[in-house]
């Protein structure tokens, strides 16, 4: 099934785009939930986070976190703190079948919600 960030990473739909490299995608969340609230999309897709450890090397996957990290840095939110989440399967939040993490932060973040 083809998603909303399948369509983003074919440049089908446009996106506010804050990094990109061989391997992820970052772009601003058109609901943000926080002053700054950036997802990242791997450019290798799996649905979930269980999925993505089941195709991924632990190497793929520390990349992966790695460049989140990257990512909260060029932000500029290193410094003082950002919220990484990652929503998986119904329960979890997930409305986008596309393993994807949220960045979160630019002021304090209080509760869980994204």
């Amino acid at each position: 099934m083809e998603t909303i960030f399948d369509k983003i990473l074919a440049k089908q739909i446009p996106a506010t785009v804050v990094y990109e490299d061989e391997h992820v995608l970052a772009f601003r969340d058109i609901q943000p939930q926080a002053k700054t609230h950036v997802l990242v999309v791997p450019k290798k897709k799996a649905k979930n986070l269980v999925e993505m450890a089941a195709l991924r090397s632990d190497a793929e996957i520390g990349l992966f976190f790695r460049q989140v990290s990257h990512v909260a840095k060029i932000l500029g939110l290193h410094d003082k703190g950002f919220r990484m989440v990652i929503n998986t399967g119904i329960e979890g939040g997930q409305t986008v079948e596309y393993v994807h993490a949220h960045i979160l932060g630019g002021e304090p973040l209080h509760g869980f919600g994204v």
